[in-house]
């Protein structure tokens, strides 16, 4: 039986590309000072020997795993499996693996979860909170953590312009002609949700007439008094607080005999995945997840390796527009 073929080691990669054992390491592990260049043909002289690092090597000499902890509130919402992707391919590039976790919106599983992160050795956790409260203020103590979308005292967060999108929201239904146009929010004890909401409802009010405001669990089945409020009529374009609200509006709507467009017009926010695949495409204000998830990631490598650490950073939103906005139908007034 011929022998297994033996493991490429840093150093034959230093050996085959001729630098030394000190500047392998710091190319492949990116840190130290080393030439672009320099650092750029040590990583192609790897990948053609087929190096792969030794984890368990690397956790027995700097402490460190290899490994973070990802948790999120509701793997239901195709927006967290998008976001969990983007935060596993940020990881991956930088030489992680990922520990996934759903807490199925329950503090106790979110407390249960963190729990088991850090008794895997995780060294460092990314969190997208169900609140904005601290239910594992000890643990985070113990571990690096870097929050998405939420905000809690103490730890740095990566978020969008909340705000500034309500607005665009707004005045993206404004400018196609609606002067009635109703609000779905979400549960406005977060504030991300009520950030977007009143930017939205002051865009509204300066310019038209804010036909209701009603609220909603993060869920596409909606509540007595919002189906009351889209029944009523008295919107012609209905801004919700996220993707998944907005295309339960769609769905009533259209159980109603209306037309969307046509006879009302649907903004959501977050441009999940299935938005754009939805019966009618859903036009939406972005919340950029890739770049927020390799930001998030990025700052957790920094509090991992203790360097000086951000504080947080807010991204930019943008509209996309899809099928399901356009200009009020014209009613003749008897």
């Amino acid at each position: 039986m011929d022998d297994l073929p033996r493991r490429v080691t840093l150093k034959d990669v230093a050996r085959a590309a001729d630098v030394s054992l000190a500047s392998a390491s710091y190319a492949i592990n990116g840190t130290g000072s080393l030439g672009d260049a320099v650092r750029a043909h040590v990583l192609r002289t790897a990948e053609s020997l087929g190096y792969r690092r030794n984890l368990s090597a690397r956790a027995v000499r700097t402490g460190k795993t290899g490994a973070i902890g990802l948790v999120v509130p509701d793997f239901t919402n195709p927006f967290f499996t998008h976001l969990a992707q983007s935060v596993m391919r940020a990881a991956r590039l930088a030489g992680y693996c990922v520990f996934v976790t759903d807490t199925e919106e329950s503090e106790s599983l979110e407390r249960e979860g963190f729990k088991r992160m850090i008794d895997r050795g995780v060294d460092g956790i990314v969190w997208f909170p169900i609140r904005d409260v601290n239910t594992v203020e000890a643990q985070t103590r113990m571990v690096p953590t870097v929050l998405i979308d939420r905000s809690i005292s103490g730890l740095e967060s990566i978020q969008a312009d909340y705000a500034r999108g309500g607005e665009l929201a707004a005045e993206h239904l404004i400018g196609l002609g609606h002067s009635r146009i109703g609000v779905v929010a979400g549960p406005r004890d977060i504030l991300s949700q009520k950030l977007r909401i009143g930017g939205a409802v002051a865009a509204i009010k300066s310019a038209g007439t804010l036909a209701f405001c009603v609220n909603n669990a993060f869920s596409m089945d909606l509540e007595p008094s919002v189906t009351k409020a889209i029944a009523a009529g008295k919107a012609t374009a209905v801004f919700a607080g996220t993707d998944l609200i907005a295309l339960g509006v769609i769905r009533y709507a259209q159980s109603l005999g209306l037309r969307v467009p046509e006879d009302v017009s649907v903004v959501g926010f977050g441009d999940m995945p299935w938005g754009q695949m939805a019966s009618v495409p859903l036009t939406t204000i972005e919340m950029p997840i890739d770049d927020m998830a390799q930001e998030a990631v990025d700052a957790l490598m920094r509090r991992i390796d203790q360097r000086e650490p951000s504080h947080g950073k807010v991204f930019a939103t943008g509209l996309i527009r899809r099928g399901s906005t356009a200009a009020p139908r014209m009613v003749k007034i008897v």
